[in-house]
């Protein structure tokens, strides 16, 4: 097997603003496996929230030694590799992931969901997400995303109440609400949410910080509205200890290293009576493709980081009107533009 990779600049149709930080331009590492003259692609779209960057990717994968490996299907074995190079770099380790996974769809000549035996109608709905921002940006991001049945709505500063009013003056459509773990004290969390359930929203996604587990603990209790854990849940392990505090968890594939955990961690979350949401960061269409693979067996899709850029650098899953739409392509179904 051989290994490369190349950085690419996702560039925003609109500044991408969540309650901890802002992003024009969201960098990213498109890697590439090759053997059999068939190549699988994979994705890094590494967050500072995770202790990630370009440069820490990069520095991973010059550790990486794929050559040692001759068979691809070996994926307990690479993927074991992989993740004992190193703690964290989560994302880095899922570029490989995805790749492999790739490959052997490739190699097989089926999509992934084929593979797993899954229905690719199945697929849910996908929310499209909106920023913090003005007011008259708020309002022009929402009349763009009039083909979009469900938005999802960044929160989690001084201006939430403008963001919903704004938003509710434009569309009556359901909304998912996401606080980046933006409320700091619970009383406040507990103040909003109960503002929140008269404004037709779904769900409330990481109202608080993942380290005050007893105030989540707390603010549950005392609401009616479903808490979906984002940045509380990372690996499969977190997940017995969240179902004391939240009714779902967001599995991303940048936090998870990857299909093959997510796939585990999806498994895992309906035994312990969970919702299920596949999120993404900022990412092309390769990393959003391959989490559409999942989709069919899960309840919420957050899937839109491809649809919030302008030069993806690839084609993939299809976002019609909020439906992914998987095709029949091997592997994860992409190809370079």
């Amino acid at each position: 097997m051989k290994l490369s990779w190349k950085k690419y600049d996702l560039q925003l149709k609109h500044v991408f603003r969540i309650a901890r930080s802002e992003e024009a331009i969201a960098p990213v590492i498109i890697v590439e496996l090759t053997q059999d003259g068939i190549t699988g692609y994979g994705e890094a779209a590494p967050s500072p929230r995770y202790h990630e960057s370009v440069n820490t990717v990069i520095a991973f994968l010059q550790k990486v030694d794929v050559e040692k490996f001759a068979d691809p299907f070996s994926l307990e074995e690479i993927l074991g590799y992989i993740d004992g190079l190193a703690g964290e770099n989560t994302s880095a380790k899922c570029a490989i992931d995805i790749a492999l996974h790739d490959w052997i769809g490739k190699k097989l000549g089926v999509p992934l969901y084929k593979l797993w035996g899954l229905e690719k109608t199945k697929t849910p709905m996908c929310s499209f997400t909106i920023g913090i921002d003005t007011a008259d940006v708020v309002a022009k991001k929402v009349r763009e995303a009039e083909e979009y049945p469900i938005l999802k709505i960044k929160v989690g500063l001084d201006n939430d109440k403008e963001m919903i009013g704004t938003i509710r003056k434009i569309t009556d459509k359901v909304l998912r609400v996401d606080a980046n773990e933006g409320w700091k004290k619970k009383e406040l969390a507990l103040e909003r949410i109960k503002w929140l359930q008269d404004q037709n929203v779904e769900f409330i996604e990481q109202p608080m910080p993942a380290a005050q587990f007893d105030d989540i603990k707390w603010l549950r209790d005392k609401v009616d509205m479903p808490i979906i854990a984002d940045e509380s849940v990372i690996r499969l392990s977190d997940l017995p200890t969240l179902a004391q505090a939240y009714d779902g968890v967001n599995i991303k594939l940048m936090k998870c290293t990857g299909v093959r955990e997510a796939l585990r961690m999806i498994h895992a979350a309906r035994a312990l009576n969970m919702k299920i949401m596949i999120g993404c960061m900022i990412e092309s269409a390769v990393a959003i493709s391959a989490a559409a693979q999942l989709s069919p067996l899960i309840d919420y899709a957050d899937l839109d980081g491809n649809v919030l850029i302008t030069n993806d650098p690839f084609d993939g899953v299809r976002n019609i009107k909020g439906k992914l739409t998987l095709s029949d392509k091997a592997g994860i179904g992409v190809t370079p533009r």
